[in-house]
């Protein structure tokens, strides 16, 4: 019976990691199907912060509708990359107008972001491709959002575009299904772990 029940357990377990090991190759998938927007403050002080939201909308107004005619997130850093100075200059304006004189820097990075909900999508933890803007030292806490799909330039708060570049199953994955929300923390955890062995 011991025997029994011990090898029951070995086949559930084996069957989670299984079903583990598809979902993280399905996030995996997510992660390469977008084009994420980071905005780093120069630090946490009231003045810094506003200065931070302030950046971010130029850098949206300014992007408009430029990402939402890419074909993927390949072609969506490709325009990224095309207009990366007139983005900096864009951020730069707002900084210098508010009378700062910090610098302002940008370019296009592998990024590791925590998971996260933007309305009705949720993209899960891991490392994306993501242009990145810092605002003097970007000492201070930063704000994130999504440039292809276009979720966060068209402020969306549903899951309009992504159904455009992700398979059926990468859109249930990111629809905010709550059967994904154990998977999602395991993944997390499975994520950062990988990355701290990898920075060690």
């Amino acid at each position: 019976m011991k025997l029994w029940m011990k090898s029951l357990v070995c086949g559930l377990c084996f069957c989670l990691l299984l079903s583990l090991c598809g979902f993280a190759g399905e996030c995996d998938r997510v992660r390469g199907s977008v084009l994420r927007l980071h905005v780093l403050a120069n630090s946490d002080s009231a003045a810094d912060q506003a200065l931070k939201l302030q950046v971010r909308d130029a850098v949206v107004a300014a992007a408009g509708d430029a990402f939402g005619n890419a074909a993927n997130a390949a072609a969506a850093e490709q325009v990224a990359a095309s207009r990366l100075a007139e983005l900096i200059a864009v951020a730069q304006q707002i900084v210098t107008d508010a009378g700062y004189d910090y610098s302002v820097t940008a370019h296009i990075t592998d990024q590791w972001f925590d998971t996260r909900t933007y309305g009705e999508v949720t993209l899960p933890a891991g490392t994306y491709r993501a242009v990145e803007f810092v605002i003097g030292e970007g000492a201070g806490k930063n704000w994130w959002c999504v440039l292809f799909p276009p979720l966060c330039v068209s402020a969306a708060t549903d899951a309009t575009g992504i159904d455009e570049v992700l398979d059926d199953t990468g859109e249930a994955i990111v629809s905010g299904n709550r059967q994904y929300a154990v998977r999602f923390k395991i993944v997390e955890w499975i994520e950062s772990l990988a990355a701290l062995l990898k920075i060690s």
